[in-house]
């Protein structure tokens, strides 16, 4: 139980208290008392329109469960179901056509498509990670994955699969910067000469076939780079012939680093398990140590202590002799939460306060430390601050957090506009809505972005009550998925996004699948995405190369003559109607989902651990966070409320599945049996989250998964 202190009226537990004034507050203009008067100012005149917007949610829910309720068994009707919709305000009208007027933002976010990384900002080390994936070697990322055939041999370097991995590399290279005669497989030497890259093949020499391709040099002697762009992405060829490869290579060249993450999120959300002030405080504190450029983290690693810290700036020299400088670390967002959760890490006349303006007033206070720098590394050199905003339910949400974050920088000094906003698309409101939602935030919106899982359990929830659902995979073939994720685009490009933001795609959730990403993801750069997210700084670099196979910007002047998705299919839930699947497609499908739920609540509520890598039923690794939990228990809930399972099947299942959860984990001396007692707070949270689930607002897992955290933490 936290020690709360008296601020501006405001009753603040100790630990944040601290935090603030001894912290966050040091270096900048701003003083205690106006952060606390200004944050008291900012919960007086929206905590009660937060509560208010909270509750026409749950309105809504309630009309449209007793419309499907009186129909169910009637046969889906679509143009009753989109009337009925637009009769309560779920559908809305759109206005006029229109395009977002944000002021200039990074080219990292406004204009360059690249790979994006997102973790949890509450690990210090995770964080350092991502900023510093900004740079990757393609060598170290074939080598090391499944992207390439095969596995290295032994424990030392293995030459063989180093050729494999430069063979691999030479290959890209002559898509993305072909020379204009040969490949680069063949070359011999690398030099600049006149401005101009110079290659050498057998006895001739040749150029790039595009010669401004050429961006810079660095380094001299054998020692050295040449840098090349394509796209807007940088390519580094590295050359060292005294290193092991580059001493294999004919030319000297040791690795290819290619500009792999432009962007990260450093979510306080989905991916972390934040349930008090003293969680809070960590998020926070690793947030400010970004901003102000000085968080570092030591580990053990192999017997010796390592140490991160923020990559620095990289400085080249240009084909005209001038100096190129390029960021050296991704440029940042943060991720809020959403407006649902309250905290008591902050009380207002006794009550919990809502967590999102905790988070809009500290996140942003922090980013004022990189705003006041005018030279060295800075997250963002246009003076922005960059705030994703999840899990908001249609355009008058949009505009709260518009308000939210006017108000904020007004307390704090900023011109209008400086806080830019990503719009989550990932509840069925919002894209349903999802133009009137960029409307609602054209002064300042920057990223849209589909999430396939939470928009899943959201179609679900929102049409619990009109029969069961498709298996979980059929899901994802569905009509509406695909309408879904081309209507993003379309919106995005109808509004006018195009130079000024980012429209982005889901998640690569297997880790250890490189090759079939590989093979994937180019997807997503062909839908007319400029950005997808990776869970990796390696998967990061892989899929760097697809911004290279494929100009984004180019794909999304085609796509922009293209018919609007379909809202009728947008519309048509996933559900089974008349099918019956046989008692084993039942049995598999309970199975699959508990052991996934489990796998993932069990590591969140005794350890804290918001996302990992958690093994499914088959041993894959997968990554998992709040979203995939809430698909799952979602689907299981609604197969339990019409009778494809019984709760006597569903506790079987639960049991059999504890038993492998407890399994795969058996290496963790952190970890705690669920079995053969199956009455830990984790094992209730799982069972919890799928008996409650129909009764959770919007199906969400956070009050659940933060109820049962706090009585693992007070025990």
């Amino acid at each position: 139980m936290s020690h709360y202190v008296t601020r501006a009226g405001l009753q603040v537990a100790g630990e944040l208290a601290d935090f603030v004034e001894r912290q966050l507050l040091p270096g900048l203009s701003l003083g205690a008392d106006a952060f606390w008067q200004g944050f008291a100012s900012l919960l007086a005149d929206l905590a009660p329109e937060n509560r208010r917007l909270l509750a026409v949610r749950d309105q809504m829910q309630a009309r449209i469960d007793a419309w499907l309720t009186a129909r169910r068994g009637q046969g889906w009707d679509n143009a009753a179901w989109q009337d009925f919709l637009r009769e309560i305000g779920y559908l809305l009208p759109e206005g006029p056509e229109f395009s977002v007027a944000t002021t200039p933002s990074d080219p990292e976010i406004a204009s360059v498509a690249g790979a994006q990384l997102v973790v949890p900002v509450m690990n210090a080390r995770f964080a350092l990670n991502a900023a510093n994936a900004r740079w990757g070697s393609l060598y170290d990322a074939l080598y090391g994955t499944d992207a390439l055939p095969g596995a290295p041999a032994g424990k030392g370097y293995d030459a063989v699969r180093g050729a494999q991995a430069v063979a691999w590399a030479a290959g890209f290279l002559d898509q993305a910067v072909p020379l204009a005669t040969g490949s680069h497989a063949e070359v011999t030497e690398y030099v600049v000469q006149d401005g101009a890259l110079v290659a050498t093949l057998g006895a001739g020499s040749t150029g790039l076939a595009d010669p401004s391709a050429l961006a810079g040099m660095s380094g001299d002697g054998a020692q050295r780079s040449i840098l090349l762009r394509h796209n807007g992405l940088h390519i580094e060829l590295v050359f060292d012939p005294s290193h092991p490869v580059g001493a294999a290579s004919r030319s000297g060249l040791r690795d290819v680093v290619l500009e792999s993450a432009l962007t990260a999120i450093q979510d306080c959300e989905d991916s972390v398990a934040a349930v008090d002030a003293a969680d809070k405080v960590l998020a926070y504190a690793n947030w400010l140590g970004l901003m102000k450029g000085d968080l570092t983290e030591s580990f053990d690693k192999g017997g010796k202590v390592m140490t991160r810290r923020l990559n620095p700036d990289r400085s080249f020299a240009t084909p005209d002799g001038s100096t190129l400088t390029l960021p050296g670390r991704a440029v940042l967002l943060v991720r809020n939460v959403g407006h649902l959760m309250t905290t008591d890490a902050v009380l207002l006349d006794g009550q919990e306060v809502p967590e999102g303006l905790m988070d809009a007033m500290v996140t942003v206070t922090a980013a004022l430390h990189d705003l006041q720098k005018t030279d060295g590394p800075r997250n963002s050199r246009s003076g922005s601050v960059y705030v994703v905003k999840p899990k908001m339910h249609g355009p008058d949400e949009a505009a709260f957090a518009d308000r939210t974050y006017a108000m904020v920088e007004r307390l704090l000094g900023l011109p209008f506009g400086t806080v830019k906003l990503g719009l989550m698309d990932e509840e069925r409101r919002t894209s349903a809505n999802l133009r009137e939602c960029i409307r609602a935030l054209k002064d300042r919106i920057v990223f849209i972005n589909t999430g396939f899982l939470d928009r899943t359990g959201d179609e679900i929830h929102t049409v619990m009550q009109a029969g069961p659902v498709l298996p979980k995979a059929e899901i994802r073939t569905a009509p509406w998925l695909s309408a879904y994720e081309d209507g993003n685009v379309d919106a995005g490009l109808a509004t006018g996004m195009r130079g000024k933001g980012q429209i982005g795609k889901g998640m690569w959730a297997k880790p250890d699948a490189m090759a079939e990403m590989l093979t994937a993801k180019i997807g997503h750069p062909q839908s007319g995405a400029t950005t997808a997210w990776v869970p990796s700084p390696t998967a990061a670099t892989l899929h760097a190369t697809h911004y290279h196979l494929l100009d984004v910007a180019a794909r999304q002047a085609d796509l922009a003559t293209r018919a609007r998705a379909s809202l009728d299919a947008l519309m048509t839930p996933p559900l089974m109607g008349r099918r019956n699947l046989s008692a084993e497609q039942i049995a598999y499908e309970l199975d699959l989902n508990c052991q996934s739920i489990l796998g993932y609540v069990v590591r969140w509520v005794d350890q804290g651990v918001g996302c990992s890598k958690v093994p499914d039923i088959d041993d894959v690794a997968l990554m998992e966070d709040r979203a995939t939990l809430r698909i799952s228990a979602q689907f299981l809930a609604n197969w339990l409320m019409h009778g494809l399972i019984t709760e006597t099947q569903l506790d079987e299942s639960l049991r059999r599945m504890a038993v492998a959860v407890d399994r795969q984990n058996a290496g963790d001396p952190a970890y705690c049996p669920m079995a053969p007692g199956y009455d830990g707070p984790a094992f209730q949270a799982a069972r919890d989250l799928i008996v409650q689930g129909a009764t959770q607002p919007s199906g969400y897992t956070e009050p659940l998964l933060h109820a049962w955290r706090r009585v693992v933490k007070a025990a």
